[in-house]
This record gives structure tokens, C-alpha cells and sequence, in this order.
């Protein structure tokens, strides 16, 4: 669960970075969503383990 917590915070902490890069074409915002992506993609896997762990032990 803090895993997930954890995803919910770093989108919206990009949020704002999404509006600039998008809507005012700021290049620098655009890199720091592609980091916080590739952050949220590691989390998602790291979730996903977790996930496929828990529901293999509970059988």
C-alpha cells in the first residue's frame, strides 16, 4: 500500500510540470515528467511483483 501512496504522490507532484510542458512548451518541465514517468514505471513493476508474491503465498 505505501507503494501505491507513493505513486499517487509523484503524479501529483508532475502535475504541474504536465500543464507547462504541454500548454507552454517549457522543455525542461517535459524532461522532469519523463523522469517521474520512468519513476512511476518502477514503482508500477515493483508493484506488480508484490502483487503476483502475496497472491502466490495465499493459496
Amino acid at each position: 500500500m505505501e507503494k501505491f501512496s507513493k505513486v499517487k504522490e509523484t503524479i501529483a507532484s508532475i502535475e504541474a510540470d504536465v500543464e507547462k510542458f504541454y500548454n507552454g512548451g517549457n522543455a525542461a518541465a517535459g524532461t522532469r515528467v519523463r523522469k517521474a514517468m520512468q519513476d512511476l514505471k518502477v514503482l508500477a513493476q515493483d508493484i506488480r511483483a508484490e502483487v503476483t508474491e502475496k497472491k502466490n503465498t495465499a493459496k
